[in-house]
């Protein structure tokens, strides 16, 4: 894909490696004249885990569904396995909508094989595979049971069991980790990887910046229909400089002019009248061996030095903004309540 191509708003970080699992340019969704989603591109690896990152409203659920041909793009174009027809290639992907649905009178194991029949697996093998399934996955004593008899996570557990009996090789998950306990969620984050592992390709929507921190080896930041980044976790992370965390117990001498200008300073006494100095500066384009060589040269008494690395929070906010970072962190407040 090249650069000329795109949006000028857009950031594309070095070229896609291997086959294509889905492509999208110059997506445009308009409702009532009001444009949900306004010139996306995505670009997502065969085998990779993609997270599509926004706060509810940005146009992520309606980038997903241009993206599986349940609604048609106004402009532009998209292809799922260099198909322009999701339709066509149906029977290997796996979509599980916001909307969670069950009937709740349904057996567990007969509501797998009736989303398996959907995706034209025979209900007995679809039964069969959901018994392995629900097995598998720690649900093997709920496999004659109800779904009104089970927990919420459990409920959604075999919702996405039913996504995957199929055995697809795209998998779409649609805000996934919304309602899950602590422990649920983990587990979903065991299954995406177990999936990659296979060489499926996972794609799912989220509020909830951790889960692709810990997931997604790409991601598209989406706010106010657009996607002001589409890339590499690592290379989003990289737009901000690493910061030092410097502990000393001298807080004055020579060495001081090794530290950056804008290095900002801390004293906290100690009990016995000393004082402990601490430092915060962003890492210096020279690295820190030099620093270090001057610290210790000048005797400033190092009692402890970390570089951390900025996290996907932290370039959420300077690429999509403060407004939709803030907007993030109330959705996924209001998710857990």
């Amino acid at each position: 894909m090249s650069n000329d191509t795109l949006p000028q708003n857009t950031v594309v970080t070095g070229p896609v490696p291997g086959p294509l699992a889905i492509e999208a340019k110059g997506l445009v969704k308009r409702f009532d004249g009001v444009a949900a989603v306004n010139g996306v591109d995505i670009s997502v690896p065969q085998g990779a885990i993609y997270g599509i990152l926004g706060p509810n409203g940005a146009g992520k659920t309606t980038t997903l569904r241009m993206l599986l041909g349940i609604i048609d793009p106004d402009e532009g174009v998209r292809r799922v396995f260099s198909h322009e027809r999701p339709h066509d290639i149906g029977r290997m992907i796996g979509y599980l909508p916001e909307e969670r649905g069950l009937y709740p009178s349904m057996k567990s194991v007969d509501a797998i094989a009736f989303m398996g029949a959907l995706r034209g697996v025979p209900h007995h093998e679809g039964r069969q595979r959901g018994r392995e399934l629900m097995k598998a996955h720690g649900l093997g004593h709920a496999i004659e049971k109800q779904i009104r008899q089970l927990s919420k996570g459990m409920a959604q557990t075999v919702q996405l069991l039913g996504t995957l009996v199929h055995r697809p090789r795209l998998v779409v998950l649609d805000e996934p980790f919304s309602g899950l306990d602590a422990i649920n969620q983990g587990k979903l984050e065991q299954m995406i990887r177990a999936l990659a592992d296979d060489g499926v390709t996972v794609i799912f929507s989220t509020h909830v910046i951790h889960h692709a921190e810990r997931l997604c080896e790409g991601v598209a930041i989406i706010a106010g229909g657009k996607v002001p980044y589409a890339g590499s976790v690592d290379e989003a992370r990289d737009r901000i400089p690493a910061q030092v965390k410097l502990e000393t117990r001298i807080g004055e001498g020579a060495w001081r002019e090794a530290l950056p200008y804008n290095a900002e300073h801390e004293t906290k006494s100690a009990t016995g009248g000393d004082s402990t100095h601490f430092w915060h500066f962003p890492l210096p384009s020279t690295g820190i061996e030099m620093l270090l060589r001057a610290l210790i040269e000048g005797g400033a008494g190092i009692l402890s030095l970390s570089i951390e690395r900025a996290g996907l929070h932290d370039a959420f906010v300077e690429i999509a903004g403060e407004a939709a970072a803030r907007a993030m962190e109330a959705d996924a407040e209001g998710a857990a309540k």
